[in-house]
């Protein structure tokens, strides 16, 4: 399928769930409101932690700063783009409507993700560049069209990451009865790494966060690399781990479709 074909299916899937959206203006950017809320609070705590001390993990109050807004840019986008389509998908594993979407045709996982684009969840995209502008313009940092690039595309990536992660715990439903338990347990991890930067991960927690699941990297190395401090391997290596996550991502998925047992049989 061509990238023009999917750009053309994505803009008619999102003029439709635009048009649904409009029929409730009260709650269409309640979502937006919610985790805007969020990470709020969490930059009221750090800056009444950084009233008391000069730096946490070598990174002083601005670095900090760039790290939320740099997370919650890739919450917003994820929440933007592709959120509310893949967390429907155990439902339609269990109730037998990925028959419907099976039988399309269209890229099953493609179709699934991007069918509940949220429009009101754009906002807080600009509200978290906001953030990250704010932060950089503190930072000790010469920055450069080359900084600008490199972080654009390290937010892409961790994007792509960010949705690997979300598919992969959500294609278990193919094998598994009950998922609730993985996708509390995935709410665990990313409220955990939303508040710690990865360079305060030691021993095991940075084996667990940076490779088995690796939400640590996800806001830290974009942050690490605009501030100057990425060193070559770190860039290459976060570049590695997207594009074995992807790999096994798709793998995987076609695992599960293939195990996919169709109510209707």
């Amino acid at each position: 399928m061509s990238i023009k074909r999917n750009l053309k299916i994505m803009y008619m899937l999102m003029k439709m769930k635009l048009q649904r959206n409009m029929a409730y203006r009260l709650s269409f950017f309640g979502v937006c409101f919610a985790d805007g809320s969020l990470f709020l609070m969490q930059i009221l705590m750090f800056s009444a932690i950084y009233s008391q001390v000069g730096s946490i993990g070598g990174w002083n109050k601005h670095q900090m700063l760039f790290f939320i807004g740099t997370f919650s840019l890739l919450n917003a986008l994820n929440m933007a783009l592709y959120f509310f389509g893949v967390i429907s998908i155990p439902h339609k594993i269990k109730s037998g409507e990925l028959d419907l979407y099976v039988t399309k045709p269209v890229n099953t996982l493609f179709h699934l993700s991007f069918e509940n684009i949220d429009i009101g969840s754009v906002p807080l995209v600009f509200a978290s560049i906001g953030i990250v502008i704010y932060a950089a313009a503190g930072m000790d940092t010469r920055v450069t069209v080359l900084t600008v690039i490199g972080y654009i595309f390290l937010i892409l990536i961790m994007l792509v990451l960010y949705y690997d992660m979300e598919v992969i715990l959500r294609t278990f439903p193919f094998f598994v009865i009950q998922s609730a338990s993985i996708e509390r347990f995935e709410e665990g991890l990313l409220s955990l790494c939303m508040r710690i930067p990865g360079i305060l991960f030691k021993g095991a927690f940075k084996v667990l966060f940076y490779l088995v699941l690796p939400y640590g990297i996800m806001a830290t190395i974009p942050t690490q690399f605009f501030s100057g401090i990425l060193s070559p391997a770190g860039f290459i290596y976060s570049v590695a781990v997207v594009v074995v996550f992807t790999v096994f991502t798709i793998a995987f998925w076609k695992f599960g479709l293939k195990n996919y047992k169709s109510t209707g049989s």
